[in-house]
């Protein structure tokens, strides 16, 4: 059954301050963004915005929820490329963050940034930033196991804290520096074992190879 043209314009109108709000959020901060500016900002009446998100948390929410999606889309696109060396999987990852903490405009992790906005460990902000985290240390954890490292719980940790700290650094890390810095750091954590499990960062790369970075 197809869309009926209103309920099309509905949905076409929650896209719309869902759009608007996630671009304004990023780049200012959830408490300088109130709903009268995006209301300004998206064309949409606030009585229409309000049918969609009852609160403004709600719309904090489903911005994080977006944000958090497309950035488990975009790992899993970076990691299947590598599916038979997890060394190369961890190494492509590295490659991937030292380009988007790079990149003109950027202003940190989302989940990290809004979370920090909010006291309450309760908000749903504080929610979905612990939720995405516990992912990353999970997933990290599962390339570690597979690398063979000696204590791949303490190694998990390590390099979820060395990504962390990548998405914080307030542009101390450079187009001309991010990835091989992130790199060495992921090296000197798993010590000796790039030489004997996995292979070396210009094996697993190659020549030439490139990969999308998302805005």
């Amino acid at each position: 059954m197809g869309v009926t043209p209103s309920r099309s314009a509905d949905m076409g109108t929650a896209e719309k301050v869902l759009t608007t709000a996630s671009r304004l959020f990023y780049a200012n901060g959830v408490r300088a963004v109130g709903i009268e500016w995006i209301v300004a900002e998206s064309g949409v009446a606030k009585t229409s915005l309000y049918r969609h998100f009852q609160t403004k948390d709600e719309l904090v929410a489903a911005f994080l929820e977006r944000e958090d999606c497309e950035f488990w889309q975009q790992w899993d696109g970076v990691v299947a490329a590598e599916p038979a060396n997890p060394k190369a999987e961890l190494m492509s990852l590295l490659d991937w963050i030292g380009k988007r903490v790079s990149r003109d405009g950027y202003r940190g992790c989302p989940q990290i940034n809004v979370a920090a906005e909010f006291a309450d460990p309760e908000h749903p902000a504080r929610q979905i930033r612990r939720q995405h985290k516990a992912k990353m240390l999970e997933r990290l954890r599962n390339i570690v196991d597979r690398i063979g490292v000696t204590r791949p719980d303490d190694t998990a940790v390590q390099l979820a804290l060395l990504i962390d700290g990548a998405f914080t650094s307030d542009g101390r890390l450079s187009k001309t520096n991010a990835v091989r810095i992130l790199q060495n750091g992921a090296d000197a954590l798993l010590g000796d074992l790039s030489s004997k499990k996995g292979v070396s960062r210009a094996a697993s790369y190659g020549p030439g190879r490139k990969r999308r970075i998302a805005p």
